[in-house]
Parts: C-alpha cells; structure tokens; sequence
C-alpha cells in the first residue's frame, strides 16, 4: 500500500560538500564514548565502573527512572575513565577498544512465535530500546504506554543529509525483521515515508509505505506525522530512525548487537565527501582529521546536519544516533557594511538584499556566522513560509518563552520535536534560539505534566 505525501512549503538549502556515493571503511578508533546527553531526559546509573571489562553489547548504564531502558557498549573492550560535572553527574563514559572483539549473544530471535510482550523484552535487554523515540517530548519512548502508531522516515531532506537508499542498500532482511518486530508493539500501523520507489524499505511487508516529495522538512518524521496521524491529547506514537533498523534487525537475526553505522562525511571544507563505515560512539577524529581536513583548520565539526546537529571540538564523538559528520567554515569573521550591499553569496527567503532567487539551483559555500545578533520577535510571517505543519510556528514559540502549557497544549505542543523548527530559526530575522525555546517547552510539559 502507497500513498504519496506532496509538501509545498519549506526551503532547501544546497550546500556545496554533498557525500560521493562511495564508501570506505574508517580508520578504527581506538576509543568510544557513550554521552548520557545524547539520550535527553534520561539520568544514567552505572553498571560498569573504570577498570571493567566488557563485550559489545553489554550493559553500561541503564535509565534511572525505569531500569529496564539499558545502554550497552558499542564495542568490547575496557571502561577508562568515566567523566563527571557538577553534582557528580555523568558526562560520559569512554571505552578503551579490544584488537578483537567479542558480542554479547542474545539469541536469535523466533519472530514468528514472538508474543509483543516478548518482542519488548528483547529489545529492552539488549540495548536496542534507546533507538526508539516517542511524540510528544521526543524521548525514548515509554515502554508501558503502547503507541496508536509508528512512523519512520526513510527520505532524508536536510542540506547534505546522508543518502538512506544508498546507506540501506543491501539490509532489506534487517529491515524487515525490525518492521515485523516493531509492528507486533502497536495495534495501530507501521507507517515509513520514502523518497523513491527504489528505496530499500519500499519493500517491505506489513507496513504502509508514503512516497513524500517536496522541499526539507519533507524528509522530518514529525512532517509524516502530521500528515498521516497527528498526536492528539493522551496520544503516543513512536518514531525510529530508518538507519537504527538494521542494528535492531541484525540483533534479531543474529543475537549481536553491531553499532556499526555509514556515516556521510559531508561539507564545503572537506576534500572529498564521501561514506564512511564507523560505529556508534568512534572518534571523529579518525574520519575528519585523517580523511579531508588538515590539523589547526578554523572549521567546526557537527556531528549531524548543519540545522539540528550538536557541535563537537577535535576530540569529539560521533553521537548515538547521527549518521551524518558536517564539517564547515566557522564564521567568526565580519564583512564591513555587510548590510548595506547587494549580497550574491547567501541564501535568504526574502528578496530585499540577496540574489538567490535569481539562480535556484546554486549551491552556496555557507559558514556558522548568524549574520546578525539576538534580538526581539518580528512578525514577519516568513515562518509560516517554510513550516508545513498544521500550527501556528510563532504562537507556539511565544507560548514556550511564557511557558503557558495549556496554550502549548492547545496549540499542538504534543506532536513537535526541535528539529521541526530548525528552518524557522534558519530564516528567523530576530536570530531567536527556535529548537532550544521548543526543547525547554517539552521539558516543562514533561515534568509538569508528564
């Protein structure tokens, strides 16, 4: 079953840097970390302490608020330093690789015979449960609570995403063992958007597959959810990104947790963008510094696209659940009346200054520089532009900046994530922080509404 999801508003944004689909295996990283930030809302308890041993796949921390959310290893080795802030609160945990490593063996799974109940236990013992994400809050989902639906997006439209029907090709029996098991937790439908016909998850039995054309945020689960089945008031749905499948599918196929993940090394200030084979949690630097961008390069590196991705310093991490690394100019620079001249190198959707309008093909060389300071709202009603969702983009802000909850509840605060507004605050002429006002609005509702 097909059904075609056509967006109309939104804004792409062509980036030079785009990933050749060719793919390479990283240099292996030496260390991996697990950063608790990575999964929001969680507050981690260790299992494992400096000194220990474990195999990939292990149990390393689990979830304070419900202990049978577990984090494991992402590969076999020794725990060596385990990183604290304030309050002794857990930064990170950082594993020192084995030359050969050795899985934790959960079993092949009997998908056939598997009851639901069954099915979550697995996922929950093995590790695989962080993979899955519920709305509203956008946190890992809530195992006791059963979700109307489940929705994955297989097409991604941020700029210099990672191509999914190049990095799914060939996991189509991981894929399908994902969607069979995740379909047996809900009683409503698995929905997946895809960007083509071609796609590896086109497919795919037992779920209801939406071919969805338009410009970014087309490729967002949150535009799927929206268009197919909204989040109303005591509503939970889940979403799972495409590329998680094939390490849940693999876990069941295989009774091995792989964190292996293709990774897009993407970005103007790299020498050849291209794909790479790493794992969850591997030093970036393996990647960046060794295969495109020489030491002491005034760039930052995302761990991420460049709208919703977390910044990280040389020694960083690639995060639990990015598949892209972005690497650009760092704009700390200025031009001299850099607002009071004709401007043919920025893209903008108004067209009092900049010329982009003029070739909508071009693809820019963009740097982090904001182009302006913080500043009050301006009603401009250019976010309603570039947002397809069925709300009201600066109403909603406005209501998580006063925290009104029954505003954002009426509003539709259930159904968004912050990266829903990654494009408004792209455009937003005031600079205002959209996904952090949006992530604080979630948090408040979840503490004080649950």
């Amino acid at each position: 079953m097909s059904n075609d999801i056509r967006i109309k508003k939104g804004l792409d944004i062509k980036l030079k840097g785009e990933a050749e689909k060719t793919l390479e295996k990283a240099i292996v990283s030496n260390f991996y970390t697990l950063r608790p930030d990575d999964f929001h809302s969680v507050i981690p308890k260790l299992i494992s302490n400096v000194g220990a041993k474990v195999k990939a796949g292990e149990p390393v921390f689990y979830n304070k608020s419900n202990e049978n959310i577990k984090f494991v290893s992402p590969v076999a080795g020794e725990i060596i330093e385990i990183a604290r802030g304030e309050k002794r609160k857990i930064l990170s945990v950082k594993i020192q690789a084995d030359s050969e490593q050795t899985y934790q063996d959960y079993g092949v799974f009997n998908l056939d015979a598997a009851t639901p109940e069954a099915v979550k236990a697995h996922l929950l013992a093995s590790g695989c449960w962080p993979f899955i994400k519920q709305r509203p809050y956008d946190v890992i989902a809530n195992p006791d609570k059963a979700p109307k639906a489940i929705f994955i997006s297989g097409y991604a439209s941020a700029p210099l995403s990672a191509d999914l029907d190049f990095t799914l090709k060939g996991k189509e029996a991981e894929l399908q063992a994902a969607v069979t098991a995740l379909g047996k937790l809900t009683e409503g439908k698995l929905h997946i958007g895809i960007g083509s016909s071609t796609s590896p998850l086109a497919g795919l039995n037992g779920v209801v597959t939406h071919k969805v054309t338009g410009p970014h945020p087309s490729g967002n689960v949150g535009t799927l959810i929206n268009k197919i089945d909204p989040v109303n008031k005591g509503e939970v749905v889940w979403t799972v990104s495409a590329q998680d499948l094939v390490i849940i599918g693999e876990l069941l196929l295989t009774g091995k947790f792989n964190a292996e993940r293709i990774v897009a090394l993407v970005g103007s200030s790299i020498e050849k963008p291209r794909y790479f084979k790493t794992k969850i949690g591997s030093e970036l630097s393996t990647v960046v510094y060794d295969k495109g961008v020489s030491e002491g390069a005034h760039v930052r590196v995302i761990s991420g696209n460049v709208l919703s991705g977390k910044q990280v310093g040389p020694g960083g991490n690639l995060d639990y659940y990015s598949n892209v690394i972005t690497v650009i100019p760092e704009g700390d620079d200025y031009e001299f009346f850099g607002w009071n001249k004709p401007v043919f190198n920025k893209i903008s959707t108004s067209r009092a200054l900049t010329f982009s309008w003029l070739n909508p093909n071009k693809k820019y060389d963009l740097n982090t520089n904001t182009n302006g300071e913080h500043r009050a709202f301006v009603v401009t009603g250019s976010y309603e532009e570039v947002f397809p969702l069925d709300i009201y983009p600066m109403q909603i802000l406005k209501a998580c900046m006063y925290k009104d909850l029954d505003e954002m509840e009426a509003l539709g605060m259930y159904e968004v994530a912050p990266e829903d507004f990654a494009l408004t605050e792209f455009i937003c002429v005031s600079k205002q922080p959209h996904q952090k006002i949006i992530r604080e609005g979630l948090d408040l509702m979840l503490k004080e509404i649950g």
